[in-house]
């Protein structure tokens, strides 16, 4: 399969929307990318993918969960061969999904995240939606069973778009893509009705250039959705992590919450409002077979789970609404 048939779809739908313009850079991009930046992991994970039986799912569930037929659909055999080929794609990290019977218990319960945001958002009927970061699309299908017009998510890694590609194998023909991208390779659009950024920002050196690129995808007037790892404290607050922040080495900056709105306030953005916060539970994120190596119940200090286990506080998620002004 080459790069052409993969994203034609895509390009097909660009070419009927307000976002036509981005196919001036996206499709020698894809070129690109599929020449130069694929690993060998990659092939043999497309073949696998390819081998995934074709089945007609009886039902069809992307408003309360993502759920793909019924376990009747098909016969023990045929669930067994998909449950065999999907756990190829281990680690699932962002879920949970459910395909013809078959669990997939991912690491963390997006389902969770997408209850907190939902209430907050400009109804997503019609729109043009981008996802930064979306992992491996959980919440695509989420925005895409919301009513979305189309919906778009980008992210570099591999793995994630594979498990995107396998789960779009059995939801079929949908307005929803994924593409191989990080938000520094995207031209400044400035034609999505919403942005989504959720457990992006602290792992970006630059912040405030982070929150500019995201600006620079949303119309006049568009929607900002972020949600990201926060600490308490006032406008002034912000922890810069060490080396590593509960055992990820990538983290770099923690504002508090009131901090946030002053960042997003001096980029233009209008109407900024905190939406929620919580602490992020085991309950949440943890390790399951799905995903066995260590998870939140191993990074946290067994002594005081209010802590990380290097000493910062714990995980303490915030939503972020915003209107570009």
């Amino acid at each position: 399969m080459s790069a052409s048939e993969l994203f034609t779809p895509c390009y097909k739908q660009l070419l009927e929307s307000p976002l036509s313009h981005w196919l001036n850079t996206l499709p020698q991009q894809m070129d690109n990318w599929y020449r130069t930046d694929l690993h060998g992991e990659f092939k043999k994970w497309q073949k696998l993918v390819a081998k995934l039986p074709v089945t007609t799912p009886s039902l069809l569930d992307l408003k309360q969960t993502v759920t793909v037929g019924a376990k009747s659909d098909i016969d023990e055999y045929v669930q067994k061969q998909i449950e065999g080929l999907l756990r190829q794609f281990m680690p699932w990290r962002k879920g949970p999904y459910h395909i013809h019977g078959i669990h997939i218990d991912t690491e963390w319960r997006s389902d969770w995240k997408w209850d907190r945001v939902l209430p907050h958002l400009a109804p997503l009927a019609g729109r043009q939606v981008l996802d930064v970061g979306c992992g491996s699309g959980y919440h695509l299908w989420r925005m895409y069973g919301e009513g979305a017009a189309g919906v778009y998510g980008i992210d570099p890694t591999q793995l994630f778009f594979i498990q995107f590609m396998a789960i779009k194998h059995f939801i079929g023909e949908a307005p929803v893509h994924f593409l191989p991208l990080g938000i520094e390779q995207m031209q400044p659009l400035q034609a999505f009705d919403t942005v989504f950024s959720m457990g992006v920002l602290y792992h970006r050196r630059d912040p405030m250039e982070f929150l500019n690129q995201l600006k620079s995808q949303l119309r006049k007037g568009g929607q900002l959705v972020l949600e990201t790892l926060v600490v308490d404290g006032d406008e002034q607050t912000v922890l810069m992590a060490g080396e590593r922040y509960a055992q990820m080495r990538n983290v770099w900056f923690l504002p508090s919450s009131k901090a946030l709105l002053v960042w997003l306030q001096r980029l233009g953005f209008t109407d900024c409002q905190v939406v929620d916060e919580c602490v992020t539970t085991t309950d949440e994120q943890r390790a399951t077979s799905w995903m066995t190596t260590h998870s939140l119940a191993d990074f946290l200090d067994p002594e005081d789970p209010g802590k990380t286990i290097e000493g910062y506080p714990a995980p303490k998620r915030a939503v972020i609404i915003a209107n570009r002004g």
